[in-house]
């Protein structure tokens, strides 16, 4: 067994799932993993495996952000309009139904308060809630270990921040009509 296919059985799933977090798209965060195994077959030495693959993942995804801006505005449409249709299919049908259209909309203020956040502390959270520690976070995010800890306060604060006032505003809606 290569180094790669221990790096690839070690890490796909993990890479796939934040790259989706980060992307909105599964399929591009496929092709985003899988280019990303394809340098790792070029590369000898890795001093650090997993904040390497981390790293060469979100410069793959950076050199792209055109292509993923478009993608991702697409992704918002069709998902607002969906989550409009079952808000207004939520008021017309069962009660039952009810608490899943408020838990679809309530995921979605939050997609778009994390969509909201600065890219680098975006990628901070994602990268934690990943599992990635302080050290692999700086690697990959260029930062020093030292300031991960204060982007991720800060990111949290910021995404806390975002989602009330989205909540806020969506209520003043709801209730002017």
């Amino acid at each position: 067994m290569t180094d790669v296919d221990r790096l690839f059985r070690d890490y796909h799933a993990t890479l796939v799932r934040y790259l989706t977090r980060r992307l909105g798209d599964r399929d591009w965060a496929e092709e985003v993993a899988q280019e990303t195994f394809v340098r790792a077959l070029r590369q000898d030495v890795f001093t650090n495996e997993r904040a390497w693959l981390f790293t060469v993942a979100n410069n793959l995804v950076r050199d792209d952000a055109r292509r993923i801006a478009r993608q991702r505005q697409h992704l918002v449409l069709l998902r607002d309009e969906q989550m409009a249709e079952a808000e207004r299919d939520a008021t017309v049908t069962d009660v039952d139904d009810a608490p899943s259209a408020i838990r679809a909309h309530e995921t979605m203020l939050a997609r778009k308060a994390v969509d909201a956040l600065a890219e680098r502390d975006r990628m901070a959270l994602l990268l934690r809630e990943e599992g990635l520690d302080y050290g692999e976070i700086a690697a990959a995010l260029d930062l020093s270990v030292a300031s991960v800890g204060t982007t991720l306060s800060r990111a949290r604060r910021r995404l806390v921040e975002g989602y009330e006032q989205m909540q806020r505003a969506d209520a003043e809606r709801q209730k002017n009509g």
